[in-house]
């Protein structure tokens, strides 16, 4: 265990088995995604009846609008915002977002950890490191992927570049960002676990049913500026092959706005159980 960072070492270590089986079960899925992109064209999944696939389809392809999931950016951008994706990132971030502080109020052991004497600030930095560690090793294991499918497959790769999988890739650990900010924000606020979940869920799952319908249904359209998943839209950052930093801003901006938060009122809180 590493002395000079022990929170943060602790914190992995204990979620290491889940952690190594949330990184092979998102390489196994991106594989899949390729695999299938590479092997039928995104153009004969969706052609039943000779129509194009709904717009509505722009969510599951991570798209503000430009790009079709009928499309090879389209198809790999479905595999980064895949409800499968999503479950994988957010088993990330409750987990360890609970446990910033929420999990040892709620357990009574957040007296035996404060008396070591470890700073409130001190605690919430590293077990926020830790967070961010594990959902950068996620994340990367799924950027990894698609571009290691991209680079074998002359056909994707003629439609998508790597500098496009990269983009992608920083949008998806911006979008953990802008779930992890509010999350340690109610951890360092709350008393339970659920509670912390309850926000993590509230972000990723019920965001990601907010865009849809608003994509789908004209009169809830401005709905979709409250969901993180309109600024997440990796398929744009596959086809246009750069990050895009308008959307970048705000979902870093949410992310840090909820850190800051979280200092604020775990400083200010009482921590006894």
């Amino acid at each position: 265990m590493n002395a000079r960072l022990p929170l943060l070492w602790l914190a992995l270590h204990r979620r290491r088995r889940m952690l190594t089986a949330l990184v092979i079960g998102m390489v196994a899925f991106e594989t899949l995604i390729v695999v299938v992109t590479n092997t039928i064209p995104p153009g004969q999944l969706f052609s039943g009846g000779g129509k194009g696939p709904p717009s509505a389809y722009r969510a599951f392809s991570g798209s503000s609008g430009d790009v079709s999931i009928a499309s090879y950016p389209g198809l790999l951008g479905a595999g980064l915002v895949h409800p499968f994706w999503i479950a994988l990132q957010l088993t990330v971030i409750g987990s360890l977002a609970a446990a910033a502080v929420a999990a040892d109020v709620e357990s009574g052991t957040i007296e035996l950890v404060m008396v070591r004497p470890v700073t409130r600030a001190r605690l919430l930095a590293e077990r926020t490191a830790a967070l961010l560690v594990a959902s950068a090793a996620l994340t990367a294991a799924g950027t990894l992927t698609v571009a290691a499918g991209v680079a074998l497959s002359p056909d994707i790769h003629a439609d998508v570049g790597l500098g496009g999988v990269v983009a992608a890739g920083v949008m998806g650990y911006a979008f953990v960002l802008c779930v992890t900010g509010p999350a340690l924000a109610v951890s360092a606020a709350g008393r339970r676990r659920s509670e912390v979940l309850g926000a993590v869920i509230a972000i990723g799952a019920v965001g990601f049913a907010v865009n849809f319908i608003a994509l789908a249904w004209e009169p809830a359209a401005p709905l979709r500026y409250a969901s993180p998943f309109h600024y997440y839209t990796p398929g744009d950052a596959l086809a246009r092959g750069a990050i895009l930093w308008p959307r970048l801003a705000v979902l870093v901006g949410v992310g840090v706005a909820g850190f800051l938060a979280a200092h604020v009122l775990l400083r200010r809180r009482d921590l006894a159980p």
